[in-house]
């Protein structure tokens, strides 16, 4: 399979292409556009996120292409979000000027990115796919975007009950004490707001450090000593970009509370990289925790078989399983349009109701979006570092291990 690669400013173009087609026989290309962080703290993630969209791209133009254009190929333009919403939204706007063609996309990972992105991606009509976690994303009245991910609300109201329950049956009594630190960007903002709002209280938890920094983190000293002189049941450790997590474990061991000491849940896929277990250490990450929108679970042996070989990397996250998904449903919204036309395209999405092809890549096992662009039966995944890797611990019909929590 022949493959270019050409760069257009922030925008670089992969162009994919299968055996040489008659002249008379070939169709136009159709292109699809991915927004990432491809620079700064979130870079790992968009990376991650990248390498499964290229995957899927590859996957479609071995197997036909677009049969219902011909065996059309597609073609995958990427641009870099940066480090911010102003420059993941002027990404956006270079990106729609450069590739006036654009058919659909996705990204751009972190939820204030994607809510910059997606104000320019909806004016232009563009039909877009998130796995980005805030509810606003989904709360404005869009008619463009899509969020395959569970909402940070949902997150927040499943992920709760669900820590208790591990921890009551883990230990034999009900733990009382949460604490939280969290950096500022949307998601966790979203993922704690309900939690706050009466959450916590509702399931009788006392939140007894509440601490919120903006990335990148300097210093976790003084946080981490907060959290130490509280001493909650469990700790929800909500940094978003990988250095942070980083700093804030190694500190957390460093004072004397390790995960065998003190349980920590992180909400999103950055606590599952694989950087993390080369810059942190496998006995810094053991037993530590993470709900997530998407995981390589039970079931998916095949896939995350050929995910590894493919690419060499350790296991399938999130990002690179729900963007592998992500270009099969824009593939299959073209095929049942039968043409590159947006709006067309755009309302294939909205009547798609799938339980096989691309919805085998997403928790739940469905695609079908409502009114407001959430995907139904999107569900919450729990993760926890064992032995040296992150494995999917919850619900039990995905989970490949149980769950392990602190007998203290």
């Amino acid at each position: 399979m022949d493959r270019r690669t050409a760069l257009l400013g922030m925008v670089s173009t992969i162009a994919l292409a299968g055996a040489p087609v008659p002249a008379f026989a070939q169709k136009k290309e159709v292109t699809f556009a991915l927004i990432l962080p491809l620079s700064g703290a979130w870079a790992r993630a968009g990376e991650l996120s990248r390498k499964g969209a290229e995957l899927a791209v590859e996957d479609i133009n071995k197997n036909g292409g677009i049969k219902a254009l011909g065996g059309a190929k597609v073609r995958l333009v990427v641009a870099d979000a940066g480090d911010s919403p102003e420059t993941s939204k002027t990404a956006a706007q270079r990106l729609l000027s450069q590739e006036p063609d654009i058919v659909g996309g996705a990204g751009a990972y972190v939820s204030s990115f994607t809510l910059a992105v997606t104000e320019v991606t909806e004016r232009a009509g563009v039909p877009w796919l998130t796995l980005s976690y805030a509810d606003s994303i989904t709360g404005r009245g869009f008619k463009y975007v899509y969020q395959t991910s569970l909402t940070a609300s949902r997150q927040a109201a499943s992920a709760l009950p669900t820590i208790v329950e591990l921890a009551t049956s883990a230990t034999g009594r009900k733990p009382t004490k949460v604490g939280i630190v969290m950096d500022n960007t949307a998601s966790p903002v979203s993922f704690t707001k309900p939690m706050r709002e009466g959450g916590i209280k509702a399931l009788g938890l006392d939140l007894v450090v509440d601490e919120t920094f903006t990335p990148p983190l300097s210093d976790a000293g003084p946080m981490m000593q907060k959290v130490r002189a509280a001493r909650p049941d469990f700790l929800l450790l909500l940094p978003t970009a990988t250095p942070d997590i980083k700093l804030t474990l190694e500190k957390l061991t460093e004072i004397g509370l390790p995960r065998t000491l003190l349980p920590v849940i992180n909400n999103g896929g950055p606590m599952g990289s694989p950087d993390l277990l080369r810059i942190v250490g496998k006995e810094t990450l053991e037993g530590a925790m993470f709900f997530t929108a998407n995981w390589g679970s039970k079931g998916m042996e095949d896939v995350i078989a050929d995910y590894k070989k493919r690419t060499g990397d350790p296991w399938i996250t999130q990002d690179s399983l729900s963007h592998y998904g992500h270009m099969l449903i824009l593939k299959e919204a073209v095929e049942r349009a039968g043409t590159t036309d947006r709006e067309k395209v755009n309302a294939a999405i909205r009547s798609m109701d799938l339980t096989d092809g691309p919805a085998r890549f997403f928790a739940g096992g469905r695609v079908k979006f409502d009114e407001t662009g959430k995907r139904e039966g999107a569900r919450i995944v729990l993760v926890q570092w064992q032995n040296g890797e992150p494995v999917t611990v919850y619900p039990p019909e995905a989970a490949v291990a149980k769950p392990i929590w602190p007998k203290k």
